[in-house]
């Protein structure tokens, strides 16, 4: 799998050694074009331990004290199913290349849901040269916390589900048409956002992108800011029998129209930070990260980032990694995340999430090449900041296979 969707996959080419090098490619005339995607589906089995959780919580509930806690799907995991198209040439010595791609949804849970939703997430053009760097203008994955989804390990699977068995219809908690992985219990979510961003050449290893990105509102704001977010990530590469990357980034953007709670607005801004690290050595690889961060929240960019005063609330996470390739090629791991979110004065007795955790344990066989079969099972905690409320908990056992071309 190339970097014409490496923003959907290069997660799924660090986490296996069998997803394919390459998708499939012609010449039209002056262009090279490349058609590349994958198809994954997942049987879901999840058990809620609660009929309550805190607000913000990802950990799936019962409808009812009385009701069913288990419940069953059929669903895509954390990569949607995808369709890409990249063209690319290179004239007045500069490479340029456009990509597109397409993500249909595996279903709903109800009839004449069509079978599920279907998104768009990248439209962007890419021109440079490996002298001087690129510039990606359009839709793409976010720059900050990109690198973190991209070594999560359930990007092969499911991890959590956001507060739903996995159906793939809205999550009651993030309107994701995908399962979480690691995102909100462990890092934030680098999300598709329009973008300028620029990057430099490969220096020996070290590179960075720095970008301006569609700013977000927050849950709490009625207006939209008046002023790009900026996103950064610096990375440094290394080769050998001890391979690995360490990377640092860093996210701003400022926030107008906040609800202050008296009939009013108030402007802020919102600021994270984030660091990691993955080695790899003979068939182990590890990886940890960490991130902090004011007014950005939990789970999704700006969510519950402010209070009902319109103050920042502070928020950090993240989360450590473990797998070992065995002999016959079957890929074991282990990863437990966290996140956090600090409340304020004005949220006492609001039963806000206080912790999103999760523990997964997985294995990802490659049957072939391209198709490798999957089996996880993840256990979800979400705690309230209100002393004696409920801690939602979740079961998740998953299995079901993904495809690579």
């Amino acid at each position: 799998m190339n970097n014409k969707i490496k923003a959907a996959v290069a997660g799924a080419v660090l986490a296996s050694a069998s997803v394919a090098n390459a998708g499939i490619t012609w010449d039209a005339g002056e262009w090279t074009v490349d058609m590349n995607g994958n198809v994954n589906a997942f049987a879901v089995f999840s058990s809620a331990d609660n009929s309550s959780g805190p607000v913000g919580g990802l950990a799936a509930t019962q409808t009812t004290a009385d009701a069913d806690k288990d419940s069953m799907s059929i669903s895509t995991g954390l990569l949607p199913a995808w369709l890409g198209f990249t063209a690319t040439t290179r004239q007045n010595d500069i490479d340029t290349s456009v990509t597109i791609s397409f993500q249909p949804g595996m279903g709903g849970n109800q009839a004449l849901q069509g079978g599920g939703n279907t998104e768009n997430r990248q439209a962007f053009l890419t021109f440079g040269d490996k002298s001087w760097g690129s510039v990606k203008l359009g839709k793409d994955l976010g720059i900050f916390a990109s690198t973190a989804i991209l070594n999560d390990m359930t990007l092969l699977g499911v991890g959590g589900t956001g507060g739903t068995a996995g159906n793939n219809a809205a999550s009651k908690s993030t309107g994701t048409t995908t399962t979480l992985g690691g995102i909100g219990t462990g890092y934030l979510y680098a999300d598709w956002k329009g973008q300028i961003a620029y990057t430099t050449p490969n220096m020996n290893g070290l590179s960075a992108t720095l970008g301006v990105t569609q700013p977000w509102n927050s849950d709490t704001s009625t207006g939209t800011t008046d002023t790009v977010a900026f996103e950064a990530q610096v990375s440094y590469s290394w080769t050998g029998d001890f391979a690995g990357k360490v990377w640092g980034g860093a996210f701003s953007q400022d926030v107008t129209g906040i609800d202050n709670g008296a009939g009013g607005t108030t402007d802020s801004d919102a600021t994270a930070f984030e660091v990691g690290v993955s080695t790899s050595i003979y068939n182990i690889n590890l990886v940890a990260y960490g991130y902090s961060g004011e007014g950005v929240g939990t789970t999704g960019m700006l969510s519950q980032g402010f209070d009902a005063t319109g103050k920042k609330r502070d928020s950090d996470g993240g989360y450590v990694q473990a797998t070992y390739v065995i002999p016959m090629g079957t890929k074991l791991g282990v990863s437990y995340g966290v996140s956090k979110l600090d409340d304020n004065a004005a949220d006492a007795g609001g039963n806000l999430v206080e912790e999103n955790n999760r523990l997964t344990v997985g294995a990802y066989h490659p049957l072939t090449k391209h198709l490798n079969l999957v089996a996880e099972f993840s256990h979800v905690e979400s705690e309230s900041n209100t002393a004696g409320a409920a801690t939602a908990e979740q079961d998740i056992m998953s299995v079901g296979a993904i495809l690579f071309f």
